[in-house]
């Protein structure tokens, strides 16, 4: 419940507010969005700092304390006279959203169960991804009865009187570390632990060449699959409706994932979601005549992928950094994420939607190209 309600007061926000934020101040609607842009930049700077925290104090109190960022960032929306405070209310958000979104809550899972975190995290992913499908009737529901402003404080409360109890009371505080070891001196040890070195140091500059590569994929994706529809000839209310399969394939690829129960290496779920993004991405760009199929196929590999950017750290380098690894290969993850919308909209006013898919094939080659060289690495 947390993480839907986070994901929905935080990253889908604006793709229901935009425009009504657009019409009622009359700013401009790229910049409006790209002050999510913005938040998703302070998240990957604040990620590292987010993870230690996680690894030295548990995710209990690191979670809640990102709840209410977020709700000072949407409070600050809600009152926001001009377009830079605005901006400085998604920068507060930005940093809420480093430290209770999936990496955190990822890093906080590994520092309460250790190697055995793999089910709760696909379980997590499994609930976070209806997360769009919850929030988006919710804000437009909002919108419409209390206006945007309204919609961003009833959401502040909803970080305030649900996020933050549901986490106080249902999220264990305790951690893996020793007995009778202040946070301090674990903090410490930790730090000094993740410093990485030959095989691992190749493993972790991997793991987060992956994570950038598909991050920028999905982030592109997010905004510009419309666009790339539409250039196929489809109307707007029929891009609508057929790229709406992505959403449902996300969570029936989690659902099989889930009820593999974890007998094989997280490297093979990693593999099968680069495989089925790259079997989308190549069937839209080649023009294959059942978009319904190449959408379902990229849904279902995005989909999974986020359980593999969860599991793999966690196998790959172990359990007992895991918490402060998972933080820093957050950064490069979402800086880029943060770029890759503003990107792509360049790239498809120049060049076409044409332009935008061999640019989404070519991040996908480099990504399986990295995929490969990691189970060589494992394998070492």
């Amino acid at each position: 419940m947390v993480q839907i309600l986070t994901w929905g007061s935080s990253y889908y926000l604006l793709a229901v507010l935009a425009a009504p934020i657009a019409a009622d101040t009359g700013w401009s609607l790229p910049w409006i969005m790209g002050s999510l842009s913005l938040g998703l930049l302070m998240a990957g700077l604040a990620s590292p700092r987010v993870g230690l925290l996680i690894g030295a104090h548990g995710g209990r109190w690191v979670l809640m304390g990102g709840c209410g960022f977020l709700a000072a960032g949407l409070g600050v929306l809600a009152v926001a006279p001009n377009l830079a405070i605005f901006a400085l209310g998604w920068c507060l958000a930005g940093v809420g959203m480093a430290a209770c979104l999936y990496d955190a809550a990822f890093a906080a899972l590994g520092h309460l169960y250790g190697a055995a975190a793999r089910r709760p995290i696909t379980l997590l992913t499994l609930w976070g991804g209806f997360a769009s499908t919850v929030c988006w009737p919710l804000s437009a529901f909002l919108a419409l009865h209390l206006g945007w402003r309204g919609a961003c404080l009833a959401y502040a409360a909803i970080q305030l009187v649900v996020c933050i109890p549901l986490l106080a009371f249902f999220l264990p505080g305790g951690g893996r570390g020793e007995v009778g070891e202040d946070a301090p001196r674990r903090a410490s040890r930790i730090a000094e632990g993740t410093t990485l070195h030959g095989r691992d140091l190749t493993r972790f500059l991997l793991l987060a060449g992956i994570g950038t590569l598909c991050g920028t994929i999905a982030s592109a994706m997010s905004v510009q699959v419309l666009a790339l529809l539409q250039s196929r000839g489809f109307s707007l209310a029929e891009a609508v409706t057929v790229g709406a399969l992505i959403g449902p394939s996300q969570v029936l690829a989690r659902i099989v994932e889930q009820l593999s129960g974890g007998r094989h290496h997280p490297m093979w779920t990693m593999s099968w979601a680069v495989g089925l993004m790259g079997l989308g991405l190549i069937l839209l760009a080649a023009g294959f005549p059942i978009i319904a199929v190449a959408l379902a196929a990229y849904g279902a590999g995005n989909g999974i992928f986020s359980i593999a950017k969860g599991t793999v750290p966690l196998a790959v380098l172990g359990a007992e950094r895991y918490p402060v690894l998972a933080g820093r290969l957050a950064r490069p993850a979402l800086l880029a994420q943060a770029l890759a919308p503003l990107g792509a909209g360049y790239l498809l006013a120049t060049g076409g939607a044409d332009a935008v898919l061999v640019m989404l094939v070519t991040l996908w080659l480099g990504s399986a190209a990295l995929v490969a060289l990691l189970w060589r690495a494992r394998d070492a």
